[in-house]
């Protein structure tokens, strides 16, 4: 069937997208030793490095994987944005700002039996969006309905046990788990298991933490496979170390330093969204709108001028450049470099959040996320996968094609 002008032909097997949140393949690599599931995918299966979606934020990226084509097109460019008709900020969590439909509710309107298990509730109101079948986020497990989520009593009869803390590492290994355990119990044509990221912003590749928490994901990789699936395991961005030579955060927090100059702006950072814990919305992208559209040259040329600014690019810039939606970008996009955030002023950020050890993501330096599939490709997908020109957001079609 085609959906958003991509054929998604159905499957004999399961198959299942797994969004591994800010997981880059580093921390695949210092966990191999605690990770033999996924080192087995690696070798007896496919693997390739393909680019995630600018910005490199969760809500955009699940969204581009879910309807396998870009902001441009499906409309989502962020966690928040400036509407200009309501002149505010907003959460991009209401599906009124999709613009086409997911794969998940179009298969799942066209005879598939479709299982979606997310584990921040942000991005369950989209997933969900005219999905005829189960969606749920493991951080609102215990309130799930059959009306509003195509499943009641999780904990209890599902998975056996209460859900994790947003802010617990294993919130992500319980979304894994769950998904393993409604394959177990009926047959599903096509799952999405998409995770959070807390641990990734709290520790590197290789820290005891990190792979403690990589081995425990392993295990439910290792059941999912032994039910017969195809599964298919990206991610959303990847992860940088975000700070100072004292550990401080690196920070340039434009919106003050332009006021400053005179030159009166609004700065909107697109990673804006409740987990304050994870990234204290500091991140490597922001959009500027500016009051007067006669400074533009000079905004972007002081702004090229800062440390750890890399790009700053013109609406009809980012447009070509990152497939964007020229109505929900602002007049300028910027992008830090691989050490640095982006601010808009010192007292806007909760920075007791994040005043040691900050990571995060969100311009190219967190673009390049792994492929990995439990089987072989076909010869076709197999050479698309190698080319480096795939995107994350290929997931389903790989799914749905190369096998």
């Amino acid at each position: 069937m085609k959906i958003n002008n991509r054929n998604y032909p159905n499957q004999n097997k399961t198959i299942i997208g797994i969004c591994m949140d800010g997981t880059s393949y580093p921390y695949y690599e210092a966990a191999k030793d605690v990770m033999p599931n996924l080192q087995r995918f690696i070798k007896e299966g496919s693997f390739g490095m393909v680019k995630s979606v600018i910005p490199s934020f969760t809500n955009p990226n699940n969204m581009a994987i879910t309807t396998g084509v870009p902001p441009a097109i499906n409309g989502i460019c962020g966690n928040f944005y400036w509407d200009t008709e309501l002149q505010k900020e907003v959460m991009m969590s209401d599906p009124k700002y999709l613009k086409v439909p997911t794969i998940l509710s179009e298969k799942s309107k066209n005879g598939n039996k479709v299982a979606v298990v997310t584990a921040k509730e942000k991005l369950r109101r989209m997933l969900s969006h005219n999905l005829e079948g189960i969606c749920f986020s493991a951080e609102f497990a215990n309130e799930a309905t059959l009306e509003g989520n195509g499943i009641e009593n999780v904990e209890a009869d599902l998975m056996g046990k209460e859900r994790p803390g947003i802010y617990d590492p294993y919130i992500s290994v319980y979304c894994i788990e769950a998904g393993a355990k409604l394959l177990k119990r009926d047959h599903y044509d096509v799952m999405y298991l998409t995770t959070t990221d807390f641990v990734q912003h709290k520790y590197a590749p290789g820290d005891p933490e990190a792979n403690d928490f990589l081995s425990k994901i392993d295990y439910w990789f290792g059941e999912l496979d032994k039910l017969g699936a195809i599964i298919g395991i990206t991610a959303d961005h990847g992860m940088e170390a975000k700070t100072n030579a004292d550990g401080t955060p690196k920070v340039q927090f434009i919106e003050k330093l332009l006021n400053e100059q005179n030159i009166p702006t609004r700065v909107i950072l697109p990673i804006t969204d409740p987990y304050v814990v994870h990234h204290g919305a500091l991140g490597g992208y922001g959009t500027l709108y500016l009051e007067d559209k006669t400074q533009l040259e000079a905004a972007k040329t002081y702004l090229l001028g800062l440390d750890g600014i890399e790009k700053v690019l013109t609406n009809a810039e980012a447009v070509v450049a990152y497939e964007l939606p020229a109505d929900r970008i602002g007049d300028l996009v910027v992008l830090s470099d691989a050490s640095t955030t982006i601010g808009r002023t010192p007292d806007w950020h909760d920075l007791d959040k994040v005043k040691e050890g900050l990571r995060s993501h969100g311009g190219e330096h967190c673009q390049e996320v792994p492929m990995i599939f439990n089987k072989k490709l076909n010869a076709e997908y197999a050479k698309k996968l190698a080319s480096g020109k795939s995107r994350n957001f290929d997931l389903f079609h790989f799914l749905s094609n190369g096998f």
